[in-house]
């Protein structure tokens, strides 16, 4: 390795790696300094103009004496009172609007301090010069900044050789956003040529230098003039549909299509260069902008003890990360899928090291195990995300819906019960809504659960119920995606098969938000837009393939609905809280009802008992429960009471 020696005298404090903070304090410094004197010289410039003009530019009028002494007490005026605002101190980068804001605080001090300088003086220059010269200060301090602030901008500029030659469509704050990040990036592979935006207001707006060339419907002729090579829609809020449409007007183009995040996925941060991605079909499904009540959620989240179950699921861990803006005092994660709670962990904190107390594999069939987790953590706000959820897997094993999704639910809800959880959130689904498979059964079976619950408690426990969540595990496009890859057939199960869709995002967010809402045991169904039909959704996919790809059609399997409703018969869409979320009752169903399960029972009977249950009145007697023809008596009691033993298999 090789050391340079320094040179006799010479000062090395600068050249130590250390030392990199001081280097870039003094330089601060420096560039500060710099601007008090430009300022300075601006004003002494500025009084001489002012004078001049004052003498209809007669040179000999002028007291250049008087004039210099009132510059120097102006430059010095005006640098304490730009202190004083802030306007040396480094509080904002230059030529900002906060530091003009400044500089306009600034002039209007120290205008009529000169005034009384000037008086006390013996008028060394005209009265109408001095306030004159406090605008003129204005326009060649402004002037300066601006001017440099230009400099550095077109220096930061990517060169449009190198980079790709992209059409922004929208002229809102997201793509004002997203033009400013391109352009202040020299390594930014994006160059902006032009905007859209249907706005008539914004026809001659421009957004650094980027101009609105027109609507939507003049893409195909913009993309030709501008000789574009991609087409960004940078409109955060806009919904599946509008992205649908504009990616169909860009398909004949030859053009690639990008997009910025939606709004759920922004979290309210700006939008930057390395968010802008390729379309997906999550945005041409499930995109849409929901708005919450942060304030009402921050008011049941922030500095709470929080419990997720389930938590290394889809719908799981995406509650996790959105659950961990709210500042909860303690976020817990359970899950019997250690990998699935290595995931997350590694989501939340990038470490993933598996050693904190927070990560809790336990299964929620084991009511022992789930009495340790809550006794030790004391949760104060549940989320009940566990369960089994794949329906023709449950039409074929009905005792594992009975043991996790009911039992489980159960014990769940027997726990929090005894522990004094103040709210609980149980996850259903649109399956639940007249069910007709053995998943749906189960599911309304909890929503019913739930109820009961909640008219035990004096908190608030409630189910949240929505449909098919995109990118989930098992979910239709993940599905779709592996079809393809393997080279097709793509299968659905029947050309008319269509499915409420939504992005996992939205999703979990609008659960959260139905936790802040007063709840009197209903369920709370989100609103979901329109379904979308399968065959439709194969066809992008087989589209999109690089080979032809084959649509087969299978058939309905049992339990498949051709068409999924997110109210059952009775239920009323009322939303008396929120504009996407139906609040609708749930007649309760007491737990003793359980002890009549039978889980080794034929699977044809213990599926038609959990239909009964769905449709069960809330006090019901004798029924046939298992091929021995036991009937059960007095399963409801009068008061509602949680200390039936759950059951296990025989």
């Amino acid at each position: 390795m090789l050391v340079r020696r320094s040179a006799p005298g010479e000062n090395t404090e600068d050249s130590h790696p250390g030392n990199w903070r001081g280097r870039a304090a003094r330089s601060g410094l420096g560039g500060r300094a710099a601007r008090a004197a430009a300022d300075a010289l601006a004003l002494s410039l500025a009084m001489l103009i002012a004078t001049l003009l004052r003498h209809d530019g007669d040179f000999s009028h002028v007291d250049l004496t008087g004039l210099l002494v009132l510059a120097s007490l102006g430059a010095v005026v005006h640098t304490a009172a730009g202190l004083q605002f802030g306007l040396y101190t480094g509080r904002w980068s230059y030529g900002c609007f906060e530091e003009i804001a400044a500089l306009v605080k600034t002039a209007a001090l120290t205008t009529p301090l000169l005034f009384i300088l000037d008086t006390l003086l013996g008028r060394l220059v005209p009265r109408s010069a001095i306030i004159a010269s406090g605008l003129i200060t204005l326009v060649i301090a402004a002037g300066i900044r601006y001017t440099v602030r230009l400099a550095r901008d077109q220096r930061l500029r990517p060169s449009a050789e190198h980079g790709a030659r992209i059409v922004v469509v929208g002229a809102g704050e997201g793509a004002a956003q997203v033009v400013r990040a391109m352009l202040r990036s020299p390594s930014s592979p994006y160059v902006p040529v032009a905007l859209l935006d249907d706005d008539p207001a914004k026809r001659s707006l421009q957004i650094m230098g980027v101009p609105v060339a027109g609507t939507r419907h003049a893409l195909p002729e913009v993309v030709r003039r501008y000789r574009a090579d991609v087409v960004l829609i940078a409109i955060p809020s806009a919904g599946a549909e509008l992205m649908r449409t504009l990616t169909e007007l860009a398909e004949p183009l030859n053009v690639e299509v990008k997009v910025v995040p939606p709004v759920v996925e922004l979290f309210g941060r700006t939008v930057s260069v390395d968010d802008i991605r390729p379309v997906s079909h999550a945005d041409l499904l499930g995109r849409r902008e929901t708005e919450i009540d942060v304030a009402a959620i921050a008011g049941y989240l922030q500095g709470r003890r929080v419990l997720v179950t389930g938590a290394g699921g889809s719908i799981g861990s995406e509650l996790c990360r959105q659950l961990a803006q709210f500042h909860p005092e303690r976020l817990v994660m359970l899950d019997r899928d250690e990998s699935g709670l290595h995931a997350v962990q590694l989501s939340l904190d990038g470490r993933g090291l598996l050693d904190d107390r927070n990560l809790v594999v336990a299964d929620i069939r084991d009511q022992q195990r789930l009495d340790e987790v809550f006794a030790e953590h004391k949760p104060q706000v549940v989320f009940h995300a566990a369960a089994l959820k794949h329906l023709t897997l449950l039409e074929m094993h009905p005792s594992e819906a009975l043991k996790t999704n009911i039992v489980g639910t159960y014990q769940i809800l027997q726990t929090a019960l005894k522990h004094g959880v103040d709210r609980l959130v149980n996850i259903s689904t649109d399956k639940a809504a007249d069910p007709i498979s053995v998943l749906g059964y189960s599911k309304r079976i909890t929503e019913r659960l739930t109820a009961a619950a909640d008219a035990a408690t004096k908190g608030t426990f409630c189910s949240v119920r929505f449909g098919n969540v995109l990118g989930s595990r098992g979910s239709v496009l993940t599905a779709f995606a592996a079809q393809v890859e393997a080279g097709g057939p793509i299968t659905v199960t029947d050309p008319e098969v269509e499915r409420y869709f939504m992005t996992v995002q939205e999703a979990v967010r609008l659960v959260i938000q139905a936790g802040a809402l007063h709840s009197d045991g209903e369920v709370l169904v989100l609103d979901m837009g329109d379904p979308v039909r399968i065959a439709d959704v194969a066809r992008r996919f087989a589209d999109a393939a690089e080979q032809h790809i084959q649509i087969v059609y299978t058939g309905l399997r049992p339990g498949e609905k051709l068409s999924e409703v997110l109210l059952g018969p009775g239920e009323t869409d009322q939303r008396p809280n929120h504009p996407l979320i139906s609040q609708t009752p749930v007649p309760p169903l007491d737990g003793s009802v359980l002890s009549m399960l039978d889980p080794t029972a034929p699977r044809g009977e213990l599926t038609a008992f959990l239909r009964w249950l769905t449709e069960s009145p809330a006090l019901q007697t004798k029924v046939r429960v298992n091929g021995n023809g036991r009937r059960a008596r007095n399963l409801i009691p009068r008061q509602p009471q949680y200390t039936v033993r759950p059951i296990r298999p025989r």
